[in-house]
């Protein structure tokens, strides 16, 4: 008779274990993004360019590369880095930065947020966060244990009902700063919604956490993306609150190079101290030649000095031909962001919600957009969507064509 093997005596068994974020599902951009593959449609949803980065950046990183600079770099980052980010730093926004105890390099602005977040916020902490808001912050509070405070940004309407701009919610915002606030996190310029913060914007947040313990994490990854002559107005900027401050950039956003994943975070020594010793074990480091490439490409300061005037006639090209349909387009004084209200667009589509007029928008009219909506945890309806325009002008073109019959 023969054996019954060992393994078909042990009964299967597929382990389970509690989901560290239950809430969590696959991202809208990634949704919106395979959807508009699946029907040929442009992609005008996910905030990436479809256009190249400077061929000099990648020599750069090709130099590099054959220099043999392909081993570990520091775990801070590269000295020469973060040389030129404290140069710039204080160059744009007066603040002199230590490049070897208050920089470090990151993986993206992405990981400096949820490290920032990780090495200050304990369980039971309170986090405020500023909804519509980016998609990765919620999550990461919820991974280090802390409690998520929201407040929304104001939709202001105009006499038709449709939202015109967006404003600061500074009533709400007093009300739930207080002695248990570990960390308020701020967007400028803002994702979605493309507001930027003025000084005295900043003045009004310096004054909310001025006698408390409450840190700011500042995400500023649009940073050179602030149009028709204004200036940034950077956390580093300002005298009391960059004492207090994590500041985080991308250099995937301004070089057009997103899939690199390099960024970098600024902050004082104590704060920095802390950061890095998640980092350490979190990332520890990051590419090394991409690190090289970019350090000789930051030493001229036009490359991202001009890139305002870049986007900016791209948001100009994209706005002008886009006012000609039914939508109403808000304000975009930074980021390569367009929202609009669709409330007025003269088809039975405008009864639909944010997140089904896009599907509708990508499989009928070939466009693909991402509803503010999904920038709540509690989906709110506006009647607001965003389109990028970081794209060529003949793939805005393409887009606006489709869209001009609306």
């Amino acid at each position: 008779m023969p054996q019954t093997s060992l393994m078909t005596q042990i009964p299967s068994l597929s382990p389970t274990f509690p989901s560290l974020l239950p809430k969590v599902g696959t991202t809208v951009f990634t949704v919106m993004s395979a959807l508009a593959t699946q029907h040929k449609a442009i992609n005008l949803g996910q905030g990436f360019p479809d256009f190249p980065c400077d061929r000099d950046l990648i020599g750069h990183v090709n130099q590099a590369m054959l220099n043999d600079l392909n081993q570990y770099p520091p775990m801070i980052g590269i000295p020469e880095l973060r040389n030129g980010i404290a140069e710039k730093i204080k160059q744009l926004y007066g603040h002199q930065y230590d490049a070897d105890a208050e920089i470090t390099v990151t993986a993206g602005g992405t990981q400096g947020i949820l490290t920032a977040i990780l090495c200050c916020v304990s369980p039971g902490d309170e986090v405020v966060i500023i909804e519509p808001a980016y998609d990765s912050y919620r999550p990461s509070i919820e991974l280090a244990g802390g409690k998520v405070i929201a407040v929304s940004l104001q939709a202001m309407r105009d006499n038709e009902n449709q939202v015109s701009s967006y404003e600061i919610p500074w009533d709400q915002l007093e009300k739930v700063i207080h002695s248990n606030t570990r960390l308020i996190m701020i967007n400028t310029p803002h994702n979605p919604t493309g507001m930027v913060w003025k000084k005295s914007d900043l003045d009004k947040l310096a004054k909310l956490v001025r006698n408390t313990n409450t840190l700011i994490l500042s995400d500023e990854v649009y940073e050179h993306m602030v149009y028709d002559g204004v200036m940034h107005e950077s956390i580093a900027s300002h005298p009391e609150l960059v004492n207090r401050s994590f500041l985080i950039s991308s250099f995937g956003k301004t070089y057009h190079v997103t899939g690199w994943k390099v960024g970098y975070i600024a902050a004082p020594v104590a704060m920095m101290k802390e950061f890095r010793k998640v980092h350490q074990f979190n990332v520890f480091t990051v590419n090394t030649p991409m690190q090289y490439g970019l350090a000789k490409y930051l030493e001229e300061p036009n490359h991202y000095l001009k890139l305002p005037d870049f986007y900016q006639a791209k948001r100009d090209f994209f706005k002008s031909s886009l006012a000609k349909t039914g939508f109403k387009l808000l304000p975009t004084p930074g980021t390569y962001f367009q929202c609009v209200d669709y409330s007025k667009i003269k088809s039975p589509q405008i009864k639909l919600n944010e997140a089904d007029f896009c599907k509708w928008l990508t499989t009928e009219i070939g466009v693909a957009a991402i509803p503010v909506s999904a920038f709540y945890e509690t989906p709110i309806e506006s009647g607001v969507i965003r389109f990028c325009f970081a794209k060529k002008e003949q793939t805005l073109t393409d887009a606006l064509q489709r869209l001009e019959q609306l």
